[in-house]
Formats: C-alpha cells, structure tokens, sequence
C-alpha cells in the first residue's frame, strides 16, 4: 500500500469483487480483518469479506417514521426474540407488533462481536452485522420488513468503547487514548492527538447504518463514557452531520442517548449550549416505578422507593435534578426546564434493568398480574415516549440474563468474576447468579411464544393493547407539556391521582379499597380500568392495587 496523507495508506485492486475474502497485514503481523468490514462471516479475528453495498432492492421508498411525540417503542434483541434468534425468522413476529400498536421497533447491537451469542455490547467491527443473526442483507429485509408493515427503526450503537476481544482497530491508528479509562475498557480517542480521523470514523459509522440500511434512528448507549474536551463534542459533531443527512435523503432521523448524568445539556439546543439530540432515556422514572412497586431498596434503588419520587418523575422527569443522592453520596443531575416530556422515554423495562439483576427477572417475576397492568398505565399514559421490553406486553414467564459466548478462556474467566462483584452492591449471592458462558443461560432467555394465548399472559397482552389503543386516540395522553400534569397522591394511604388535561389516571398501590375524590366536577367516562372500579359525582371507589383512567366531565 501506499502513504497518504495524514496517515492513510491506499491501493486499488480492480479485480476486487463482492464476496472475496481479504485482510491487512500490518509490520509484518497479520492478516487483521479490516476496521470497516462490511461482513465478518468466520467471526471477528478472521478475514473481512467484500459485500456489493447496492446489491439489495428496497420496497419502502414511501415510508416515514412518525415522530417521536406520537411513539410507542418496543425494544428487541435479534437472538432471543425468536427460536430461530436471526434477522430473517424476526420478521415473522412483526404483524404482532402491529397489532400491538407499536410504532418503531429498537434493536440491541446487532454490530459484529466475539462468539455466536451476546448483548451486543462489545462488538468490535462496527460496519459488520453479526454473522450469527445472518447477511448483511438479511438485515436490510428485516428494515424493510419493518417499512412495509408501518414501524420504525432505530438501531442501538456503542460509541464509548470498542470490545475486548477481536479489538484490532487500535493497530491502525491512534483510535484509543492512555488519558482515561471507561468502566468497560480503552477510552476512545475523540480530543487527542491524530482524533480528527477516529471522529469520523465513528460519525461515518451512525451515518452508514443510517444511509445504507435506511435506519430511522439509532440510540446511543452509556454516552457518560464518552470523554471529549474539544470545542464541538464529538456528539454535536455527530448530530449536525445526521441532520445534513436527514436533509439529504427527505426523512426524519433521530438521535436517542442513554446517560446516566441527569443532564439535560444533551437534548437542549446548541444555540442554548447543547447538543441538540432528539431524546434520552429516563431511568430515574424506572427507578422511581420500579422501587414503589416492589420495595426494593439495594444498590441505586436505595435513592427511590416514595410515591413523591413518582410524582416528582412524571411531573419533571429527572427525580434527581440537583438534589443530593444518597447513593452517589454527591449532588446529582439538573432541572429540565422548558423541555418536553416527548424528549425522555419512559418505561417499566429495559435489558439492563433486567438482564443486570442475578436471575434476569423480569417485573412478571416480581409483580402480580394487577401490579403489571397498574405499571403498564404509568408507562403508556405519562408523559414521555413509552418503550416496552421484548415480553413485557404479555408478562413473559421467560427470564432475561446476562449472557456471552467468548471463546477466549482468560476473558470469559473475567466475565464472570466480573458479574458477580457487580451483583454485591444489590446483596446478590454469586451462586444465584447464572453462569453467563454457559449455553443454557442463553437458551433460558429466549421469549416462549406458545405464552401468549395462554393465561394470564392472554389478559395482559389485551391489557397493553388497550391502552396503547388508548394512548393513540386521547389527544391529552399525546401532550408532552409537562407543566400541564397536575398530581395528587398520599404517601400514606399509597394512591396517586394524575392528571392529563381532561384524562385522569387514578391509581391505588395499596391492597385496600380507597374511595377518593379525585377531580373537580364529574369525571366521566370510565376509559378504562383493570378492576371493577365505581364512579358517583366526583368520587371515585378503586379497588386494590388497581388504576381507573376516565374524562373529566
């Protein structure tokens, strides 16, 4: 090859064609597999193969995806979705989202990582589509499968670290830096020297996935790893070129962090000093639900658990904005001010929140059947952009794990003893925790589907397709202003009143009837309830552990 400038080496091969194998020897060492490979058929240390970028026909050259403020989102994981765990046998479970009425669909990462099964979070060729779930093709059918049926698309990207088994990339270039390191490895180079390149390498990378494989959005995992001191951060950098390619190609693309900082700097214009990104997840309302459901007080859960944190949460959306947090021993977060509640997704559920606790329980593990249904109208009636997690809509009775497949023993050794430290801080025992490079804990968290038309998981299903029928024909529950919630609650007697315009959520925690008077003026009708809850005047009588949603007058 020959040298370039600023450090690129070139040569053109013309014979070169789709489906050649080829890699890169570099002083005297290799072949390493190229850091842009398209397919990594044999895994990630073996030969990169070339793939026709223009080969595949798109049928989806009308479609575009609804805004965020109109959105229901489902997140999946492509190897326990199905039996089959690949992009193509996904395909098969679209029309059930349909009826569900989800409108765009989230992968966890699907980029090229080490062994046949994962969370996709150490990927390591970030062009490539793990050769376990199939062609790089067989990914674009799935998008366009997905077009043709109405759902969006958003991918789920890692731009924080690069995985530690198959990592070549630093061999090519100065791509990592010795100034800090991340919980989960190399802290990548985005404000060194030589960190123009490595920038747009990873910015090429979102607009590749965005551009070639028509994703509608991509979310952005633990961006609070992401260190960059320069004068445009590496995730404006990121957005403004997104939004030239929005312009470029005519449809709406999105931008969605995952911050543990309770900083709402990302999502505030860059006129304002921001960012500009379209919306970020909210674990404090999680964490918040979660705890007032089942008690639990452990780890970061020891910072929630009242019915205030709840109301605080769907009133202003970080709980923590400025406030001490016991758990941190420090001040955490920022208010939100002027922000919509369409700029934070909300949720019961997600892959960490389950797949990180010892035996992978889902809240069907932990909650009763009317416990769900109570927690699935927090979700699909607040405020923000409500995600359900693969499973959820139905109670799944399958577990979520943490679950990897690395072939390299001293890793694999790391992995677990890793796991089991990281479960202490929740007074999990190590013997209860699964052992992650062990087959069946990958197996055991494949969804049951055989679930759905069974009880009580049939009951729950239609429970969650109600209220997202619900969400999508209240123009109130569409209403991201969150200086219109209005909420009432008792701490003691565990309900909750919120207010919506003119939809009122009643809710009652506690395992006692509670008779209340919940709104000014009849509020009538009934829209729905998961309990033969009673309304005379403005009183309303809610049995246990039970929500009624109705119009005011």
């Amino acid at each position: 090859m020959t040298p370039d400038e600023r450090g690129w080496w070139t040569r053109e091969i013309k014979s070169a064609k789709a489906g050649d194998d080829y890699g890169f020897v570099l002083d005297g060492s290799g072949p390493f597999p190229d850091p842009r490979s398209a397919s990594q058929p044999d895994g990630v240390h073996k030969l990169s193969q070339l793939v026709n970028p223009h080969g595949f026909k798109w049928k989806d050259k009308n479609f575009q995806a609804q805004p965020l403020s109109s959105a229901v989102i489902y997140e999946l994981h492509i190897g326990t979705f199905t039996s089959g765990g690949t992009f193509l046998s996904a395909i098969e479970k679209l029309n059930h989202l349909v009826g569900l009425g989800i409108t765009h669909v989230e992968l966890m990462p699907v980029i090229e990582f080490s062994g046949d099964h994962g969370w996709g979070y150490d990927g390591v060729d970030l062009f490539a589509p793990h050769h376990a779930y199939g062609k790089p093709n067989d990914l674009k059918k799935f998008v366009d499968a997905c077009h043709t049926r109405g759902l969006a698309v958003i991918l789920d990207v890692v731009y924080n670290h690069v995985g530690p088994a198959g990592n070549y990339l630093g061999k090519f270039g100065p791509y990592f830096t010795q100034k800090f390191r991340t919980y989960w490895g190399e802290g990548v180079n985005f404000d060194d020297a030589d960190s123009g390149e490595v920038r747009q390498f990873f910015c090429d990378n979102a607009l590749m996935w965005l551009r070639d494989f028509h994703f509608d959005g991509l979310r952005l995992d633990a961006v609070h790893g992401i260190f960059d001191t320069s004068a445009v951060h590496i995730l404006e950098q990121l957005k403004i070129e997104v939004e030239k390619l929005s312009a470029q190609l005519g449809r709406h693309l999105v931008l969605i962090p995952e911050s543990d900082l309770n900083n709402p700097r990302l999502l505030w214009t860059r006129e304002r000093g921001g960012f500009q990104l379209d919306a970020q997840w909210s674990d404090d309302f999680h964490h918040a639900l979660h705890t007032v459901l089942t008690g639990e007080q452990t780890g970061y859960y020891s910072d929630f658990g009242k019915l205030s944190d709840l109301a605080k949460a769907l009133r202003h959306a970080f709980v923590y904005d400025g406030r001490y947090s016991k758990h941190r021993r420090r001040i955490h977060g920022r208010p939100v001010e002027g922000l919509s509640g369409h700029r934070f997704l909300g949720y019961l559920q997600n892959h960490d929140q389950v797949g990180n606790r010892a035996r992978g329980e889902r809240s069907s593990q932990l909650l009763n059947t009317e416990q769900l249904k109570l927690a699935a109208a927090l979700v699909l009636t607040a405020p923000f952009v409500p995600m359900l997690f693969q499973g959820e809509e139905w109670g799944a009775g399958t577990p979520f794990y943490y679950f990897t497949d690395f072939p390299e023993p001293a890793l694999a050794r790391a992995v677990r003893e890793g796991r089991c430290r990281e479960f202490a801080a929740f007074g999990w025992k190590p013997e209860d925790t699964p052992d992650p490079q062990a087959l069946e804990t990958f197996e055991n968290s494949r969804l049951n589907w055989s679930e759905v038309s069974r009880s009580p998981h049939a009951d729950i299903l239609d429970w969650h397709k109600k209220l997202i029928h619900l969400r999508h024909a209240e123009p109130d529950l569409s209403d991201g202003r969150l200086e219109r919630v209005r909420i009432n609650y008792d701490e003691h007697r565990r309900w909750l009143v919120v207010e919506r315009n003119s939809v009122v959520a009643v809710y009652n925690f506690s395992k006692g009837l509670q008779t209340l008077f919940h709104c000014a003026g009849d509020c009538n009708p009934l829209l729905l309830s998961n309990k033969d809850s009673r309304i005379s005047g403005n009183k309303i009588t809610v049995p246990p552990q039970s929500v009624a949603i109705l119009r005011r007058g």
